[in-house]
C-alpha cells in the first residue's frame, strides 16, 4: 500500500512516527496489544519502514492472564500479517502474582522485560509504544492526584532510551479512525472497561466530567502540561545531580550542605540518596519526615521506609537496616 493511497488518520500516524525517529533509530520494534493505539502504530511503523528501508518487527506480548489470551495474539498476529508485515512475533511472559506491586504493575514489568530481551535479540535500537495524547492526559490527572510532584506530572517521555511514544500527541480518535481506514478490527480490553482501575475511572467519569465544565481540549492542554513539567523537571533532576556531589560523604549525606540547598533541589538530592541506598517506597509523607532531620533536628529517631532506615549522626544523614526488622 503506497502512503498516497492512506486514509487522513493513517497518514497522521505517520507523520507522527517519521517525525519521533531520528539517524540513531536503525531497527524497529513496535509492540502490539491489538488495542486500536497499537494497532495503529504498528501500520503506521510498517509504511514507515517500508519507506525507509528500515526493519521492523511487531512483537505482541501474551501475558497469559485472561481466558483466550492466546487465541486474541494469534488475531492479532493474523491482521498484521495480512496487511503485509512480514515478521511478527508472539511471546508469551509469566507475570509474577505475589510480586506485591498488583497485577498491572507485575504485566508491565514482565511486559518490558520480554520486550527490551526481544529487542536485544533482534537487534532493534528503537521499541515504539502505543500511548497516546489521551493516555498521557490521565497520566497526568493520575500524577495530580497522588500529590507526587513535577516529576509525577510530566507524564510519558515521548523517548527515553530505546523507548519512543510516536503517538503522544495525537487523540485516541485519530488511531481509532486509521485502524477504520485500514480494515482492521482492533481488540477491546475488558480491562480497560473495569471502573476497578483508577485509570479507567479517570478516563470515563473525571475526563468527560471536565471536558463538559471547563469545555473541551483538557486532554490537549493536559499533555501541554506535562510537556512543560517534563522540561523543568529535567533541569530541575540536572541541577540536583550536581548539588548532591557537593553534600554526600561516602555513604550519607552532609546535612549542613543539605539544609543550604533550595527546596525544590533538596528534595530531590533526598530522594535520590534514599532510592540509592535500598528504600522501595519514598512517599511524599516519608520524604518529609526525612527532611525534617534536616532542617528540623532536635535529636528525634530513625524514619524506617520500605528497605531502610534513616538516622541522623555527628551532621551526617546516614541509613541503616530497617529498625523493626532487627530483633
Amino acid at each position: 500500500m503506497a502512503v498516497k493511497a492512506l486514509g487522513p488518520a493513517q497518514l497522521e500516524v505517520v507523520q507522527a512516527i517519521t517525525r519521533a525517529l531520528t539517524d540513531v533509530d536503525h531497527g524497529l520494534l513496535v509492540a502490539c496489544s491489538g488495542g486500536p493505539d497499537s494497532l495503529a502504530l504498528s501500520v503506521g511503523a510498517h509504511q514507515v519502514a517500508r519507506r525507509t528501508g528500515r526493519p521492523l518487527t511487531a512483537v505482541i506480548i501474551d501475558h497469559g492472564l485472561q481466558d483466550g489470551s492466546g487465541q486474541v495474539a494469534e488475531r492479532v498476529h493474523d491482521q498484521l500479517s495480512g496487511y503485509g508485515l512480514s515478521a511478527v512475533e508472539v511471546i508469551k511472559v509469566e507475570v509474577a502474582r505475589d510480586s506485591g506491586d498488583g497485577p498491572e504493575a507485575a504485566a508491565r514489568t514482565a511486559r518490558y522485560r520480554a520486550l527490551d530481551e526481544a529487542a536485544d535479540r533482534l537487534g532493534a535500537t528503537t521499541i515504539l509504544l502505543g500511548h497516546t495524547r489521551d493516555d498521557q492526559a490521565e497520566t497526568v490527572l493520575l500524577g495530580l492526584a497522588r500529590g507526587s510532584g513535577t516529576r509525577s506530572l510530566a507524564g510519558m517521555a515521548s523517548r527515553s532510551g530505546r523507548l519512543v511514544r510516536p503517538l503522544l500527541e495525537l487523540p485516541r480518535a485519530t488511531t481509532e479512525q486509521a485502524c477504520a481506514e485500514a480494515g482492521l478490527t482492533p481488540w477491546r480490553d475488558p480491562h480497560n472497561a473495569d471502573p476497578a482501575y483508577a485509570r479507567v475511572r479517570v478516563r470515563d467519569r473525571v475526563l468527560p466530567v471536565l471536558e463538559t465544565e471547563l469545555g473541551p481540549g483538557i486532554a490537549a492542554a493536559l499533555a501541554r502540561t506535562a510537556r512543560l513539567a517534563r522540561d523543568d523537571a529535567d533541569l530541575l533532576d540536572e541541577l540536583a545531580e550536581r548539588a548532591a556531589a557537593e553534600v554526600r560523604t561516602g555513604d550519607g549525606l552532609e546535612c549542613a550542605g543539605t539544609l543550604a540547598l533550595p527546596a525544590a533541589l533538596r528534595a530531590r538530592v533526598l530522594r535520590s540518596w534514599l532510592q540509592e541506598r535500598g528504600a522501595r517506597e519514598v512517599s511524599a509523607e516519608r520524604l518529609a519526615e526525612v527532611t525534617r532531620l534536616v532542617t528540623d533536628w532536635h535529636g528525634q529517631a530513625g524514619i524506617d521506609l520500605p528497605g531502610v532506615t534513616v538516622t541522623r549522626r555527628e551532621g551526617r544523614l546516614i541509613t541503616c537496616g530497617r529498625l523493626g526488622d532487627r530483633g
